[in-house]
């Protein structure tokens, strides 16, 4: 008989599985007074919950608390379903939209042959044009470390080169045996290049 009744409830009611950080909806909403709003956002005033709950079961929508920490909780007669699926899309969408800048790192030392500097250099392009920040890093071995201008003068030659394209989040600084700065790709205007 029991499993009867189940059957019948799924039939009059929407029975979803909402985690704790969810919305509650209908006999979830266990608080003896709720303020309610209609599903066009007209405030209908305090009333009890039970009463709330058949206003909303008349109009085959369901009672969703929407602000369980006002006093007293607030409620909303909606369909839930078609809110739940405009509230996945909307978050879709802005994850669409978002832009994941990773930051890139090109490794040089202090005293790097003019070859080898560009090919790193060009590498760097490369990573700035697809929109990545760039770490340049400078690796000190033994004696190099108590020259730190010469790596200082690499990083400066770094960024000469690649002024027009490049601003300097984070100048040269020294971390142990590297020096590191990082260059982030200046924003493009979208009129011209």
């Amino acid at each position: 008989m029991a499993s009867a009744a189940l059957f019948i409830c799924s039939f009059t009611r929407r029975c979803f599985p909402i985690s704790r950080d969810s919305l509650r909806i209908n006999e979830e909403i266990r608080i003896r007074e709720v303020r309610v709003t209609s599903a066009s956002g007209e405030q209908l005033g305090i009333m009890a919950t039970r009463d709330a709950l058949r206003m909303a079961e008349e109009q085959h929508l369901d009672l969703v608390e929407v602000a369980p920490k006002a006093k007293p909780p607030v409620c909303r007669i909606m369909d839930f379903g078609k809110y739940r699926y405009e509230q996945q899309k909307r978050e879709k969408e802005a994850k669409k939209k978002q832009k994941i800048v990773t930051i890139k790192e090109v490794k040089l030392r202090p005293n790097i042959e003019q070859h080898d500097f560009d090919v790193k250099l060009k590498n760097a392009l490369r990573f700035l044009e697809e929109g990545n920040k760039v770490k340049v890093t400078i690796m000190f071995r033994g004696r190099e470390l108590s020259h730190p201008e010469l790596g200082r003068e690499v990083l400066n030659k770094v960024a000469d080169r690649l002024k027009e394209l490049v601003s300097i989040e984070r100048d040269a600084k020294l971390e142990g045996k590297n020096m590191t700065m990082i260059l982030a790709p200046k924003a493009q205007t979208k009129g011209g290049k």
